[in-house]
């Protein structure tokens, strides 16, 4: 794993040379990339949640460094107008360092997006060795400031559990099907029956839930939610879609022009290969999903 992680080190001849096989799914390697991208999302109708790319950091001043850019980031937001909030990891503000030491940077985090048109912080979910205390740090944080949501991912066993909840907080959920290479007794293997368990909770957010991001590009799933949603009366302005920038673009413009909500996850950044490798390739579903991506419009 170490050659691994030399490899898809920023400063890496690799990470120097190859951002072009990323550059699809990726913005850029700075902030004015991000933003560029964004505008051009918001001009189709679509809106975005900027990630700065960033995981698993070890050493307090990373994770200063990190929030910091994040501080800058919500400040470019703000000046350029562009129709966008962000998404963060909590393993990037320092959680390995410490639990208040990443509160303390998630806060700030928070209370800056407050100066914000869109305020809203979402927390990814990383694997499932953090998911207990990504869950802590947030509920800490939501009892503070509700401008903080979570992301939560169908295929872990506990998941129905956890949207429970977050329905009885209140608290808005994005939910994806989990992109995680996870141990049986962690989480669900079989697509069909994630995506039956995925169904079942976006049926659970979307009747009781806040706001929930119904983030999947399976079509299966996005007509099945749709259905439901029509029947059970639940107007589009409930809910969003949500898909990764450079995934399905066609399908994306397709919901925003049947008159749904859209939002889009623009990651950017100079660590751009681990979240290439470790969100696109890890897994074998999500590999054959970005390739055929590179072939579609």
């Amino acid at each position: 794993m170490a050659a691994i992680d030399r490899l898809l080190a920023p400063d890496s001849a690799f990470s120097r040379n190859f951002f072009f096989l990323a550059k699809r799914f990726v913005a850029g390697e700075d902030c004015a990339h991000a933003i560029r991208a964004v505008r051009a999302l918001n001009a189709q109708g679509m809106s975005a949640t900027l990630d700065f790319l960033g995981e698993d950091v070890r050493e307090p001043a990373a994770a200063i460094a990190t929030r910091d850019a994040y501080l800058e980031l919500l400040d470019a937001i703000r000046a350029s107008g562009v129709d966008t909030n962000v998404s963060l990891k909590l393993t990037a503000m320092g959680m390995h360092v410490g639990e208040d030491f990443a509160l303390d940077n998630l806060v700030q985090i928070v209370e800056r997006a407050q100066r914000n048109a869109d305020p809203f912080v979402r927390i990814d979910m990383e694997g499932s060795a953090v998911t207990d205390l990504t869950l802590r740090i947030f509920e800490r944080a939501f009892e503070r400031h509700r401008n903080v949501g979570i992301v939560l991912q169908a295929y872990l066993h506990r998941t129905p559990g956890d949207v429970e909840r977050c329905i009885g907080l209140d608290a808005r959920v994005r939910l994806c099907k989990g992109a995680y290479s996870e141990p049986p007794e962690v989480a669900i293997a079989a697509m069909p029956e994630i995506r039956t368990q995925y169904l079942h909770l976006a049926e659970a957010l979307l009747a009781r839930g806040t706001y929930p991001g119904i983030a999947t590009h399976d079509r299966r799933l996005i007509a099945a939610v749709r259905r439901y949603a029509d029947e059970a009366g639940i107007a589009r302005d409930r809910f969003e879609f949500q898909m990764l920038y450079g995934c399905r673009p066609q399908l994306q413009r397709e919901l925003v022009a049947a008159g749904y909500r859209l939002r889009v996850y623009v990651p950017y950044g100079t660590h751009w290969a681990g979240y290439f490798y470790r969100r696109v390739l890890e897994r074998r579903e999500n590999a054959l999903f970005a390739l055929s991506s590179v072939f579609t419009k």
